[in-house]
């Protein structure tokens, strides 16, 4: 993988979307390795790799069509990368589904619009609740539960 250190070492403009890597994080974490991404054979992403430490803060930035958006897809499983590999804490979560890696501790609030606007909190919550707990009584304990610690018991 080359750098953008590496990149402006040798004259030559950044690539669009590159990160530079750092080196496996040993108290966990989100570390991206090498991902690429194509549509329609026009490259998006290409050689992507970053860390991020429990606690840490990253921004991705650039321009328009940079590719910012599809490496944050990939990274929470709603866009497969062609390649590379995604891991948390050390565990390769690339081929498993966003609300797998929500389980694991990878969540993500979008800008945009919720496609579940029309519906409440409670409506919202129980959603997620009944694709990872089949038990009715366990489901409705964890929504209590889930309400009250984020302080949205008054939103129902």
């Amino acid at each position: 993988m080359t750098t953008l250190d590496q990149t402006a070492a040798a004259g030559q403009p950044a690539p669009q979307a590159a990160v530079s890597a750092t080196a496996p994080l040993p108290q966990g974490g989100l570390e991206v390795v090498s991902i690429a991404k194509s549509y329609d054979k026009r490259a998006v992403l290409t050689d992507i790799s970053l860390s991020v430490g429990k606690g840490e803060v990253l921004g991705l930035l650039g321009p328009n069509g940079a590719g910012k958006t599809t490496c944050f897809y990939s990274i929470m499983g709603l866009v497969r990368p062609d390649s590379g590999r995604i891991l948390m804490d050390g565990v390769d979560v690339t081929k498993l589904p966003m609300y797998r890696r929500a389980i694991l501790g990878l969540g993500y609030l979008p800008q945009e619009t919720s496609i579940f606007r029309g519906m409440t909190v409670e409506q919202n919550i129980s959603c997620v609740l009944e694709m990872i707990e089949p038990d009715k009584a366990t489901r409705e304990s964890e929504l209590e539960r889930l309400l009250d610690e984020f302080g949205l018991t008054r939103l129902r």
